[in-house]
């Protein structure tokens, strides 16, 4: 049996040192990770989508994440799932929302996809905040799977807030200038 093991590319490290380690605004935190996407087309290690878990309080933030699917051979590499999984290695718990006196949101480029949005609710994050909507990544050809119509009512039964929309323009740009550089399209809609 052979070992997995997923990191994020060095670029990204660098990425976090050099911004402000605390962003206090929602559209703050969203153009981090609109910026965290864009960068993962520039450095070619990945698709076009950018996610960080942020303490909701004051905005500090606990782990970024990039899509590698691509890079990693590992189709479960998406933004969400990693910054998921680098924010509790750092929290040293598997449910976030278990973390006294903090309250801890998952903020991303694109809303999830029904891969992600099964995390969600297992993450212990008690928030999402999404740039493009499902429709933006569907419309340059991925497929985001069988979602159902009423997923943020879903999260919102079990205590899990959906904010939509904030700074969707920019972060739909993202998507069309990686399908306008030819970007892999990777589990194309069927």
């Amino acid at each position: 049996m052979s070992e997995i093991i997923l990191n994020l590319p060095v670029w990204v490290q660098d990425f976090v040192e050099d911004s402000a380690g605390t962003f206090p605004a929602i559209e703050d935190r969203m153009r981090f990770v609109i910026e965290l996407s864009r960068q993962n087309i520039e450095h070619k290690t990945g698709g076009p989508f950018g996610a960080g878990i942020f303490e909701q309080k004051n905005g500090r933030l606990v782990a970024a994440g990039v899509n590698l699917v691509e890079s990693s051979n590992c189709s479960i590499a998406h933004a969400e799932i990693m910054a998921i999984a680098f924010a509790q290695k750092t929290l040293g718990n598997y449910n976030m929302g278990a973390e006294k006196g903090a309250v801890f949101e998952l903020v991303t480029s694109t809303e999830p996809c029904v891969m992600c949005l099964g995390a969600v609710c297992w993450s212990g994050v008690k928030a999402v905040v999404c740039g493009a909507r499902d429709e933006d990544a569907r419309r340059i050809g991925f497929d985001e799977g069988p979602k159902p119509q009423n997923w943020v009512q879903a999260l919102a039964g079990r205590g899990i807030s959906v904010v939509q929309d904030v700074l969707r323009e920019q972060a739909d740009e993202v998507l069309t200038e990686y399908y306008e550089r030819g970007g892999l399209i990777y589990n194309p809609v069927r």
